[in-house]
Formats: C-alpha cells, structure tokens, sequence
C-alpha cells in the first residue's frame, strides 16, 4: 500500500517537471527545424548529472513523427573519458513556442524552454528547466561573443537565476570515440 502511495505521489508530481519557473516565457516564433543540429554549451548552473564535466555538447536531430532525438556529450576530467546520454525532446503545445520536454529515462519527462534566443541566426541560446536551478547558455560555437554572454548573463541575474553559481565550460579538446559510458544519474528537481 505504501509503495502504491509513493507511485501515485510520483505520478501526480511528474507532469509539473516540464512547467516553465513562475514570471518567464519561452521564446514565441519558435522554429525546431532550425534548433537542430549541434549545440555547445557556454555556461550552466551545475548539477550532479554534469558534475566535473567539459567540452559538453548537445545534439539535435529528428526523430520520427514529432520527436527530436537528443545527444548529450561531455568529458569526464576526473577519469580522462567521454560520457554520452541519449534522450527523446518533444514540444509542448504551441509548435511556435520554445517549450519541449525531454527524457532520459522512460516515462520521465523534464521542461526544457528556450529563454533567450538568437532569432535572426539561431547563434545562441538560453535555457532553463522547471526551476531557476536550472540554466543553460548555449552557443554553435565553442565561445560566444563575451558582449552576448555579459547581455545573457545580466539578463538571468534579473530574472533570478543564481548567476554567481554559473559554471563557464571548457572546450578544448576534439571529439573522440565515446566509451559507450553513460553521463553519472540524474535526479530531476522541480522545487523553485
């Protein structure tokens, strides 16, 4: 019976991990087409699932029917090696809004919503998950331009990310084969 209430309890607690933190909107005018392709990312509010990771990249490309198969890479410094996750993206209601959500993990979706976003060139990217303790700035390049990164930066410090906790990645090495091990567990928050 106990184990029964906890499943419901989880049930009931997962759709409000894709939800969007309270006073941000995703980006309108939203094109996933041109999301597509490979992304790498610039700064992050850090995480255990990506803990002592650089050179972290994400991979976008379609999937069948709607769906946007996800590639995630990082270098574990600490053992010298590649990690890699696959997922499944989808969007979320309006195809013209930037709110997906994502899975790694079976039935166990999380909010991904595009913040920020280069419109004319789909150049750079801002990103955040179901609560401010989740951010990502991404870039198609291994660096941004330091006058767009100080504007994305100042822009999450006013809409109340913990920019002072931002971890800014490495990227300094190519892409080797990867080992097949897959990127440390994942544990989803969706508290504020």
């Amino acid at each position: 019976m106990k184990s029964m209430m906890i499943l419901l309890l989880l049930l009931f607690m997962i759709p409000g991990c894709t939800g969007i933190p309270e006073g941000l909107q995703a980006v309108s005018g939203f094109d996933a087409e041109r999301y597509l392709g490979k992304w790498y990312e610039i700064a992050r509010l850090d995480h255990p699932f990506e803990q002592g990771l650089s050179n972290v990249t994400a991979e976008y490309s379609r999937e069948s029917g709607d769906e946007i198969a996800v590639l995630n890479r990082g270098f574990e410094i600490r053992k010298g090696q590649w990690r890699e996750i696959r997922g499944t993206a989808r969007l979320i209601g309006d195809r013209n809004i930037g709110s997906l959500e994502v899975s790694f993990f079976g039935p166990f979706w999380g909010g991904y919503h595009i913040i920020a976003l280069d419109r004319e060139n789909y150049a750079y990217a801002m990103v955040t998950g179901p609560s401010r303790s989740y951010l990502w700035i991404l870039s198609r390049e291994k660096a941004l331009d330091e006058s767009i990164l100080d504007d994305l930066v100042s822009k999450a410090r006013a809409w109340g990310f913990e920019t002072n906790r931002l971890v800014f990645v490495e990227h300094d090495m190519p892409v080797m084969n990867v080992t097949g091990a897959r990127m440390p567990g994942f544990r989803l928050d969706c508290r504020g």
